[in-house]
């Protein structure tokens, strides 16, 4: 299994990194002080497209304080978000982000203030603050806020991950057997072969979880505690920040065919090198 190794620095100053971790750190924090009081605590989501794509105003307040505080500190360089740049007749596909992200700008941003909002309007432990800083290569930085565990979640491109400050590097795992892994629901319910997924893994004795937040899903594979997360479909304000995370853990980020990627097309897969391509054999299967 061909493993997407930590990326060269492509040129990047070495102080424009330090400068975008230490403010999206600083936002992070300030995102989950927000989150762990409001949530669950009468908030009630805005009429949307989808129960599954609710938007709430600490969503917005926190995008918008995002927006402000970037602007400020990198001005020139765009930022696009859940709240204010989710459009219901936009397609969803990466493809069609990327093209209307393509611009004369060098980086952009790409934030979700609460990725995971059902989970947060019923005060459910599974939401979580997402930002990433990218280039044409992929992330360079992402941050990822977990509040209800009081983590911070941070990386750079060539720097590693870090979980408050402590090293994170992920361990090698040989078997998939008693592992978990992560999907989640598309905006409009389950993908197309999902349940055979599941079928697959739980014939391979491996336990499925849906915790709602594809930040937090991709994040539990950085970690190891999870073995591997699956997304057939995603916004890349939903899985930027902890991709970042995941190619710096020495996770495997894949594509559909299994061809290593740092922002995949149509679907990824994020897992321990070794037992990546049972989890892409299970996947695929899926889809015939």
């Amino acid at each position: 299994m061909t493993v997407l190794p930590s990326q060269p620095s492509h040129g990047i100053e070495p102080g424009l990194v330090s400068r975008a971790l230490e403010v999206a750190g600083r936002l992070a924090n300030d995102a989950a002080d927000v989150i762990t009081a409001t949530a669950g605590r009468g908030a009630r989501p805005a009429a949307s497209e989808s129960p599954f794509d609710w938007v709430t105003d600490t969503g917005r307040t926190l995008e918008r304080h995002t927006r402000r505080v970037l602007g400020d500190e990198f001005p020139g360089v765009p930022v696009f978000g859940e709240e204010f740049d989710s459009d219901p007749e936009w397609s969803t596909s990466v493809a069609d982000q990327l093209t209307a992200r393509s611009g004369s700008a060098r980086y952009r941003w790409s934030v979700d203030p609460v990725d995971g909002t059902a989970n947060y309007v019923a005060g459910m432990p599974w939401c979580a603050y997402s930002l990433a800083m990218l280039d044409e290569h992929g992330p360079v930085v992402g941050v990822v806020a977990d509040p209800y565990r009081s983590q911070i979640y941070a990386a750079a491109r060539g720097r590693g991950m870090r979980a408050n400050g402590t090293p994170v590097r992920l361990a090698d795992q040989k078997e998939t057997r008693a592992g978990i892994v992560c999907t989640e629901l598309t905006r409009s319910g389950t993908w197309p072969g999902m349940d055979r997924f599941i079928s697959n893994a739980t014939k391979a004795q491996v336990g499925v979880r849906l915790l709602g937040s594809p930040a937090l899903a991709i994040a539990q594979v950085a970690l190891g505690h999870a073995t591997a997360a699956v997304l057939d479909s995603y916004e890349e304000w939903d899985v930027a920040g902890a991709l970042a995370l995941a190619v710096e853990s020495g996770a495997a980020v894949l594509d559909r065919r299994g061809e290593p990627a740092t922002l995949p097309m149509g679907g990824l897969l994020v897992a321990g090198p070794a037992v990546a391509g049972d989890v892409l054999e299970w996947w695929q299967q899926a889809a015939l």
